[in-house]
Formats: structure tokens, C-alpha cells, sequence
């Protein structure tokens, strides 16, 4: 094996495996490193282990909104490579996708193992040389530009043009240590603090544990600092025996996590959004008057899920024996009010031991998005999760992977062909 590429690749992750077939489609001489035995093992466990690799929005503009302020960075990668460009990549290489709720886009196969099938293949054709159980050092630079890497072997491969994409923090135990950003921040970029993100959250109080194993459909979450609302969600949410997790309480989770560092954080579970207190105490009533004579823990069958019926009992402080045609006007109203603000104070997230990706990461402002091209380091490019961007679950952080990645790829393939 030759010591000197056209491209080198530094990490076998989506975004990684991506570049690096793109960089040899277009007829690079492409070297990937992973230090992992394996490639993709962070994409195996996606969507667990089903991989929800898109998100059906092919609408770009309506699609970055998802990323929060700094998605319209994203902008340019995902109209080289976008949802529909994923889409039919993975499908005209034999691989069978169906939607399902909420837009997501999984394999019919229902395995992850497909999908990195796929990329092996593309790899393959590309004639990328693959080297796995690869531990990188450092780089070694000339000026602004990177002239080899040094492996912890000893080993050095030069290259003209380099991508990096290391991942980031979360799921440590796949190999994300959060080292790319030691190599990054070396070179002379800026690393935006990293946390956790899409991570489940501990809570204070007892009840959530006791509604362990318990998952809720179409409910609010809202987020409360100082007595104000900060931010709201609607969906699935569960309870857990630490606390909360689930499709809402994750999307929320980078955010209550940098407002923890500021002070309590409550949060605010809405049971019945689709109802006003004035039409839910018309509910209740109506409940208790169909089961008149029926004492009041045996009256909310119809209402509440089994597993949060005592929960909300104690909770409303209306003795559990009480016979509802005895229950008190205030009572009930205190009741409904408790149904649309059932309150939590957040002990903390969990970390990046259980975290999906990484919040921060190399600053957007040192990255051009047209290329992906590193504004400090001239042949350097840079893509994935080790940059400051990150979507909601649904399939928003594997589609900036495989967007940044195929640009980053395409990018340094063609930037080599201009210097040969």
C-alpha cells in the first residue's frame, strides 16, 4: 500500500463511510481510517437498530427550520444531497425504504445492518482503501495545510485533502471520545463547549418513577425557568425508573441542559392539550356522573392510562375513597388542572452515556457550507457530528451526516483534481 492519497478520511461513521465513497466515485484515491474493528458501529445502533435514516420533509427550507438557528447553514449540503437524493441513493442500490409516522424513513428490512450494507458496497466500488483498528495521533501540518497523519502505530499517510469526521461525545462506548475535537482545536479551531444532546433526563421527584415502563401519545411538555415558559413540544414522551425519556423529552433535552447551568428547570406535562379546563371539568363531570356510586380511584378508567390512575389520585390530594357524586366542585376544578400542568423539576440529563448525539462541536463560522471546507486549515474538510449542528430525533442527524459527508466527499475529490 502506497503512504500517499488523494483523500484521507478519518472516521468510519455515516458521515465518514459517505465521503469516502464519494470522494472515490468521482475517481479519488481514497484512504479511510477508523479506529474501531469495525466500520459503522454507531450506525448499527440507530434507530434501535433500525435506522430512521431521513426524514421525509423534501421541502429544504421547511427541513433546516428542524436545526434550530444554525440550520441554514445546512442549506447548501442538503441541496447537493438532501432527502430525495438519500432516498433514491440507497434505493437504487437495492435497498427497500418505507415512511412511517411522523415522516420517518426506515429500510423495510427493519435492520441497520442494510443500510451499512450499502455503504460497504459503495466503498467497493469506489476502491477506497480501508483501514479499520486505526488509532490516529495527531496530524502533521506545513503552514495552513496538512501534510500527513500519524497513527499510534507509527504509521504516517499523506494526503493532499483530508476529511474529518470523528463523531462526537455521545454513545462512547462505539468509540465517540470526543477526541476530534483535541485534534481540530489544535489545528486553530474554535470547539463550541460540547454536551449532551437527545439524552433522557433525571428527575426529582418520585411519582415519574413509580409510571416506569408507562409511554404517552399526544402530549405537551413544556419547559419552565423563573416561572417562564421557555420552550414546548407535543408528542410521545416515558416514563423511566430515573425520570423521563421519549421522543419530546429528547428534543427538549439539549436545551434544558444549558438552562440547568443557570438554575431550576421545570417542566410542565400537558395530559389533555386538546382540551381547555372548562371542556375537561365538562369531561369530568360527565365521568363521575356515569360512575356515580363508584369511589373516585375506580372512576378514571376511561380517562387516564391504568399505570398513572393512583399516581394522579395522590397527587390531586382527593381522598381515594371518596364517592364522586360527593366530590366537590373545587375539588374537580383542581383536578383539571392538575391533568394540564402536572409539574417536574429536572435533577439533571443523563450524559453522554446515554445521549443520541452531541450538542456543540467545531463553530460553523471557521466551516465554508458550500464545501464543507475548513476556513483555518487549507485541505482540510470537516462533516458529521463533530460539527455545532444538530436536528431532533426523526432521522435529522443521520441526514446531516449522509448531506455533509457526500458534499465533503465531493468536495475534496474535485479540490484534488484542480491541484493534480
Amino acid at each position: 500500500m502506497s503512504n500517499t492519497f488523494d483523500v484521507i478520511v478519518v472516521g468510519g461513521g455515516p458521515a465518514g463511510l459517505i465521503a469516502a465513497g464519494r470522494a472515490g466515485e468521482l475517481g479519488a484515491r481514497v484512504l479511510l481510517l477508523e479506529k474501531n474493528e469495525i466500520l459503522g458501529r454507531k450506525l448499527l445502533l440507530t434507530g434501535q437498530g433500525r435506522s430512521n435514516i431521513a426524514k421525509a420533509e423534501f421541502d429544504l427550507k421547511e427541513l433546516v427550520k428542524s436545526y434550530g438557528r444554525e440550520g441554514f447553514f445546512l442549506l447548501s449540503a442538503l441541496s447537493v444531497f438532501g432527502p430525495k437524493e438519500t432516498v433514491n441513493f440507497f434505493e437504487k442500490r437495492g435497498l427497500k425504504l418505507k415512511i412511517e409516522r411522523g415522516q420517518r424513513i426506515f429500510p423495510c428490512s427493519n435492520s441497520a445492518k442494510d443500510v451499512l450494507k450499502v455503504l460497504l458496497g459503495y466503498l467497493r466500488k469506489g476502491k477506497v482503501e480501508i483501514m479499520v483498528g486505526s488509532q490516529v495521533k495527531k496530524f502533521i501540518l506545513k503552514g495552513k495545510r496538512i501534510e500527513k497523519v500519524l497513527l499510534s502505530d507509527g504509521r504516517k499517510f499523506g494526503g493532499n485533502n483530508f476529511i474529518v469526521c470523528p463523531g462526537g461525545k455521545a454513545f462512547p462506548g462505539t468509540g465517540s471520545s470526543g477526541e476530534g475535537y483535541i485534534w481540530l482545536e489544535k489545528m486553530g479551531h474554535t470547539i463550541i463547549k460540547p454536551r449532551p444532546a437527545l439524552v433522557p433526563l433525571k428527575i426529582k421527584e418520585d411519582w415519574p418513577k413509580q409510571a416506569q415502563g408507562l409511554s404517552l401519545k399526544n402530549v405537551e411538555l413544556s419547559v419552565e425557568q423563573g416561572g417562564k415558559k421557555k420552550h414546548v413540544r407535543f408528542g410521545e414522551m416515558l416514563f423511566t425508573h430515573f425520570g423521563v425519556s421519549g421522543p419530546i423529552v429528547l428534543d427538549l433535552s439539549g436545551i434544558i441542559g444549558d438552562l440547568l447551568s443557570k438554575g431550576r428547570v421545570r417542566l410542565i406535562l400537558d395530559l389533555k392539550p386538546a382540551l381547555d379546563i372548562q371542556t375537561l371539568d365538562k369531561r369530568l363531570r360527565s365521568d363521575f356522573s356515569k360512575n356515580k356510586g363508584k369511589m373516585f380511584k375506580n372512576s378514571l378508567n376511561d380517562l387516564l392510562p391504568q399505570k398513572l390512575i393512583p399516581i394522579i389520585v395522590k397527587l390531586s390530594g382527593i381522598n381515594s375513597g371518596k364517592k364522586v357524586n360527593s366530590i366537590e366542585n373545587k375539588e374537580r376544578l383542581a383536578l383539571a388542572k392538575l391533568l394540564k400542568g402536572l409539574t417536574m423539576e429536572v435533577a439533571e440529563t443523563l450524559g453522554f452515556g446515554s445521549a443520541i448525539v452531541t450538542l456543540g462541536g467545531v463553530s460553523l463560522k471557521e466551516i465554508e457550507a458550500k464545501t464543507m471546507r475548513s476556513k483555518v486549515i487549507e485541505n482540510l474538510f470537516l462533516a458529521g457530528e463533530v460539527i455545532d449542528l444538530h436536528g431532533p430525533t426523526g432521522g435529522y442527524n443521520l441526514q446531516q451526516c449522509w448531506s455533509t459527508g457526500y458534499l465533503a466527499g465531493q468536495s475534496a475529490a474535485k479540490d484534488n483534481k484542480k491541484t493534480a
